[in-house]
């Protein structure tokens, strides 16, 4: 296997041409190529093998391994994952005292919950003004803790009007003093 380094080129799986073509390699995690650029079309994206090569370990480098670990006695199996489903976690809490929910309502860890829309559920996280709540299908964040009494709203005053009229506009020319009775200013001098 040939050693790559950034900067260096590697064929690889273009995801804007489609086709296998030669790429610059940007960016490298350890030994493994991170990211390219296609020579081609210039996109800049994650490091895909061209079809047919793997990073997968040769056989000789496996059978190596399980020796090795087949020869320590303190090689621990795997654990296995044990899944518990929804109502067996359920069923260890109390769900006849269960409180219907509120966003005025502050609630706990493990508490039950009775949801209108999402149906009875139990409380996973607690963040702030937040809770994630697992109902049967899915978990839902919802706010909590947003009690209290509303807010007053203040009086409504409608704006008083004004005697003067706008600054824009000229006053009225009767008010105005030197008009004439005609409304035109006077001329100077006479008719």
């Amino acid at each position: 296997m040939a050693t790559h380094k950034v900067g260096g080129e590697v064929d690889a799986l273009c995801t804007r041409c489609k086709l296998t073509l030669a790429h610059t390699i940007l960016a490298m995690v350890g030994t493994k190529i991170a990211r390219v650029r296609c020579n081609t079309c210039g996109g800049d994206h994650a490091y895909r093998a061209a079809p047919g090569v793997t990073d997968r370990p040769s056989s000789s480098s496996t059978t190596r391994a399980a020796r090795a670990s087949s020869g320590s006695s303190s090689a621990s199996a795997k654990a296995e994952k044990i899944i518990i489903s929804f109502e067996e976690q359920l069923a260890s809490k109390d769900v006849a005292n269960a409180r219907q929910y509120s966003p005025k309502e502050t609630f706990q860890m493990d508490e039950v919950i009775k949801h209108p829309t999402f149906g009875t559920g139990f409380v996973t996280a607690v963040r702030g003004d937040k809770v994630d709540i697992t109902f049967r299908t899915d978990t839902k964040t919802l706010v909590h803790g947003r009690g209290g009494a509303p807010a007053e709203k203040p009086a409504f005053s409608p704006p008083t009007a004004k005697a003067t009229g706008p600054a824009d506009k000229p006053l009225p020319a009767e008010s105005a003093p030197g008009s004439g009775a005609d409304g035109e200013a006077p001329t100077p001098g006479g008719d």
